[in-house]
């Protein structure tokens, strides 16, 4: 009786073992990218006032964004240190990690003086924290992608997976939340102590996520790979000699994301310091759009189980693509109507679907003993051609009412290159976990000495 009572007990926390661990990564990757926000919307509202003060509001447009992108840069070179730790300790020390970077250097942004009080220095520790912040984002996705995929069950992988990133909408709604109340500050007070706030509001971030994340079980396919001394030694060197060719088609494919980074940061600048579109009602509508997306992504995910990884994806890009020209359009008439319609076509419906596939159809290109590199490096190099697209998109805006037009052509172009990468993948949502990667890994063990 007692033997029967442990399996049926062994059994019941089996169970509730992939939803314990969709929730711990939505929850931990919710607060992560609280963090990674908050500076995209203070770069959009008054970094450029605050550390890039210059007589020309565009150049101060695009100092201001440039920093934000500094974040991107350094996730390529954050991949690599990250995605070895990961593939070779485990999914849960890596995401211990990126969380407590994360929260240490967004708080220390919340205590820096202005260009105005330390002149040049100002900006340069702002770019300093920036490139913390990359470091830490750069382990954060693949991680929470990794852990969720391998512990979800074969015929839901898809579906558990997706809370990893429909947690980092959740972060933009916590984010935009926070700069709400202080956005609606007088100029004066915003400029001089609301825009540290949110910042500042790390700490508790900090202490939520650390708890959260402590009571991660190690994933079984990990465990089952460390057991039979099964890891890698240097997992980026495995990946580049048996899985280049997915790693180049994970950089190509990762270009989605153009849309997100365009829509969350220029069009919330173009909409505000351009269109006059006051920043409240912008603000409003980008949580509104973002809580829409909270219960799509996982919708997307659980069609995602039934009819492939690549139809999803592909939809969502191309859809992200054409949209995008509608939606600039109704901003440059400020429109707000308009905006509030093809914004919510565009996020929570087209590049939902994008975004609720990539942990699983990124994940599943990759064997378990190279997967999170796999995933770090691949997304993080195609994620910072994205976060370039900010500052791109500044510089390229025209003057007059169709001056957003090479915007819109750079985003559909970045939609179609990642369709066409999605296109010439295999799918693999009937594919078992430990077969994953396996004919790469057969013919580099096959091959002679």
């Amino acid at each position: 009786m007692n033997h029967r009572l442990d399996e049926r007990r062994e059994a019941e926390a089996g169970a509730r073992t992939p939803r314990i661990a969709a929730f711990s990564s939505w929850l931990g990757s919710a607060l992560e990218y609280y963090d990674f926000f908050i500076y995209g919307t203070a770069a959009a509202l008054v970094f450029g006032k605050l550390f890039f003060p210059v007589a020309d509001p565009k150049v101060s447009a695009i100092a201001a964004f440039a920093t934000f992108g500094v974040g991107y840069i350094a996730r390529p070179v954050g991949a690599l240190f990250m995605g070895h730790i990961g593939d070779r300790f485990g999914r849960k020390q890596i995401l211990m990690l990126t969380l407590l970077m994360m929260g240490v250097s967004t708080f220390l942004i919340g205590v820096l003086p202005t260009y105005a009080q330390a002149g040049i220095v100002a900006p340069i520790l702002l770019v300093c924290l920036r490139l913390l912040q990359g470091l830490s984002a750069s382990g954060e996705q693949a991680g929470a992608a990794s852990l969720t995929l391998e512990h979800a069950p074969a015929n839901r992988r898809g579906f558990v997976s997706s809370f990893a990133l429909s947690g980092a909408s959740m972060g933009f709604v916590l984010a935009t939340l926070a700069f709400l109340p202080i956005a609606a500050l007088p100029d004066e007070q915003l400029y001089a102590w609301g825009w540290r706030v949110p910042f500042l509001l790390s700490v508790v971030v900090i202490g939520v996520g650390m708890w959260v994340r402590r009571r991660l079980p190690e994933t079984p396919v990990f465990a089952e790979e460390t057991s039979h001394g099964g890891t890698a030694g240097a997992p980026v060197t495995e990946l580049f000699r048996t899985q280049g060719v997915d790693v180049f088609r994970l950089v190509l494919a990762a270009l989605y994301s153009v849309t997100a980074s365009i829509f969350s940061i220029f069009v919330l600048s173009y909409a505000v310091n351009t269109m006059h579109v006051p920043r409240t009602r912008m603000l409003t509508l980008l949580v509104a759009i973002n809580v829409v997306s909270l219960a799509v992504v996982p919708l997307w995910g659980w069609v995602s189980d039934r009819i492939g990884r690549r139809p999803v994806f592909i939809a969502g890009a191309v859809g992200g693509a054409i949209f995008i020209w509608p939606t600039l359009w109704a901003i440059s008439r400020a429109d707000v109507t308009l905006i509030c319609v093809f914004g919510f076509i565009v996020l929570s419906v087209f590049y939902s679907a994008s975004n609720a596939v990539w942990p699983a159809f990124s994940g599943e290109m990759f064997a378990t003993r190279v997967r999170l590199s796999g995933v770090a490096i691949g997304s993080q190099i195609g994620i910072t051609l994205g976060g370039a697209a900010p500052a791109l998109s500044a510089a390229l805006l025209k003057d007059g009412p169709d001056g957003w037009m090479p915007v819109a052509t750079l985003v559909s172009a970045a939609g179609l290159i990642a369709a066409a990468a999605a296109l010439s993948a295999r799918e693999t949502f009937n594919i078992p976990l430990d077969q994953l990667g396996e004919s790469h890994r057969t013919q580099v063990h096959s091959a002679p000495i």
